[in-house]
């Protein structure tokens, strides 16, 4: 049965004018007009950055929205309205980023549960499973967001599908280098029947593999048709002993942030 989208409740034109301008919320109030894609992943983030109190342990998520809330968790930082933040980094590129912005960083190991954690998304179905990894840190974010107590997901309309693949991009698995090849036929074999087309992930003018910041490889999933029983799915691609990980994040997001020109709606899970 097919479960609408739900609608705009509400508007927050303070918040996404301060996104677009670099100033906090409430020194804004008049509509924005004409947003671009990446103004409204700004205004996304700045949403979200709301929701961090002093004090907490933060995942922070890696990606072109993601990217704008850990500056702004950094602005809150300096101007003393954010106190004794721990940021937990789910990437390489994260951690510089953070760094750079005088976030203190610690790791899983040291907090195991975080209050909460703010990423991006590639795709978001209408139960609010997700599709991420096309960054390539897929599993850094999936290890770090499913230890956190609220993982609050940013987006620009654009992200929202029927169902997950839905867009036509790829949903990306993190394998193991060894026998690249066999595992990206076992998994084009295994949804064959959604007419999946399994490609190794590269990168550069030589075309060489993509490395994740685990040292693995990439394959990149496409799908021509609805894969089904999402569960059944992950359960399926998990089974493979070169798989560590895939970009479904089933059941995790606890809130979905997503600007559009109308304005920001915000999606609890229920």
């Amino acid at each position: 049965m097919a479960i609408p989208y739900p609608r705009f409740v509400g508007s927050e034109q303070p918040a996404m004018e301060a996104a677009r301008m670099g100033t906090p919320p409430s020194a804004q109030s008049t509509p924005p007009v004409n947003l671009t894609q990446e103004e409204l992943k700004k205004i996304a983030a700045y949403k979200a950055v709301e929701y961090v109190k002093s004090g907490m342990i933060i995942g922070l998520g890696t990606g072109s929205t993601a990217k704008h809330a850990v500056d702004r968790i950094g602005e809150l930082l300096r101007l003393g309205e954010l106190r004794d933040i721990v940021g937990i980094p789910t990437s390489k590129k994260t951690h510089e980023q953070a760094v750079s912005l005088g976030i203190p960083l610690s790791d899983l190991d040291s907090h195991p549960v975080l209050h909460l954690a703010i990423d991006g998304a590639d795709e978001v179905d209408p139960r609010l499973n997700l599709v991420k990894g096309r960054g390539g840190s897929l599993l850094r974010e999936k290890m770090i967001e499913g230890a956190c107590e609220k993982f609050i997901v940013i987006i620009d309309d654009s992200k929202l599908v029927k169902f997950l693949g839905g867009s036509g991009l790829a949903v990306p698995v993190e394998i193991v280098p060894f026998c690249w090849k066999n595992t990206a036929l076992r998994l084009r074999e295994m949804f064959r029947d959604s007419g999946c087309v399994a490609k190794l992930r590269t990168c550069g003018e030589e075309a060489e593999p993509f490395v994740t910041d685990n040292g693995n490889y990439i394959i990149d999933l496409y799908f021509e048709k609805d894969i089904g029983d999402l569960q059944a799915a992950s359960d399926a691609i998990l089974r493979i002993p070169c798989v560590a990980e895939h970009g479904m994040f089933l059941d995790m997001a606890t809130t979905v942030i997503v600007a559009g020109k109308k304005g920001v709606e915000v999606i609890h899970k229920k």
